[in-house]
């Protein structure tokens, strides 16, 4: 089974490839080093336009199928890629967004700007870098023609929420995919959509990491890495129970006239 990371940037997720198996980390649609096109203006077609570059990709990558770890926007996608693809993923979701697409105005600035209003982000990654390739790399692509950025705005209303809410809609998951969340205790964003699903699928797995905010992964990466870790071992039981389920059912032979069918 392949652990395919949907995480716009973070380093400290590829410490989970040698106990995890294999990790894909790629840039969403529109974002990052992937390629920036018209997104559609309604927030339907929109996502569609991300859940279908995700199938393209695991087609191209020949993957059966994958667990889908996304944060942000990523989180979100996972749960639509699961809706749209339940016989390809099982789905792991984390929580909104903080694009800062400002930083296209600031022209040279723009690197020491990112240092300074995010001077967070340094320290986040100081067991990766020492120096400012995390700011650097963070302006360079939010400084790019937007894409990603505007389907987002497309898909929200203001302060980040989907104008398609994926709670209204995440119950239609197929009840034999697992389904976690993981949350920072110390993020704006708080387990109340997790509570609330689990209330429907008491079998959601929901894990909190204390100490950490919005950036999980990279708040507390030992914390998130164990988490997570714990999360597939669970997955994969489920899925060789579910696999032993059906392969224990009674098999039907219809004879008609002598002859099978």
């Amino acid at each position: 089974m392949a652990l395919e990371v949907v995480l716009p940037f973070g380093p400290k997720t590829w410490t989970l490839s040698p106990a995890a198996g294999p990790v894909y980390a790629l840039d969403l649609l529109g974002f990052g080093r992937s390629s920036r096109p018209n997104f559609a203006t309604n927030p339907e077609g929109a996502e569609e336009q991300f859940v279908a570059a995700l199938e393209e990709w695991r087609e191209k990558v020949g993957l059966e199928e994958m667990v889908l770890l996304g944060h942000n926007l990523g989180g979100y996608l996972s749960a639509a890629y699961t809706l749209k693809y339940p016989h390809r993923a099982i789905g792991a979701v984390m929580s909104p967004f903080n694009p800062l697409a400002g930083l296209r105005l600031a022209g040279p600035l723009g690197p020491m700007l990112v240092q300074t209003i995010r001077s967070d982000f340094k320290q986040k990654y100081a067991s990766v870098f020492d120096d400012n390739t995390v700011s650097d790399y963070i302006y360079h692509l939010n400084a790019q023609t937007p894409s990603g950025e505007t389907a987002f705005k497309n898909m929200t209303i203001p302060y980040g929420w989907a104008k398609r809410p994926m709670l209204e809609r995440i119950d239609q998951v197929q009840p034999d995919i697992p389904v976690s969340f993981i949350y920072g205790s110390r993020s704006s964003i708080d387990s109340d959509s997790g509570q609330a699903f689990k209330k429907t699928r008491p079998d959601v797995e929901i894990r909190v990491i204390r100490g950490a905010g919005h950036y999980v992964f990279a708040d507390q990466p030992d914390d998130f890495n164990q988490a997570v870790l714990q999360i597939l071992a669970w997955t994969e039981k489920e899925n060789k129970d579910e696999g032993a389920k059906q392969r224990e059912l009674p098999h039907l032979d219809c004879h008609t006239g002598g002859h099978r069918v």
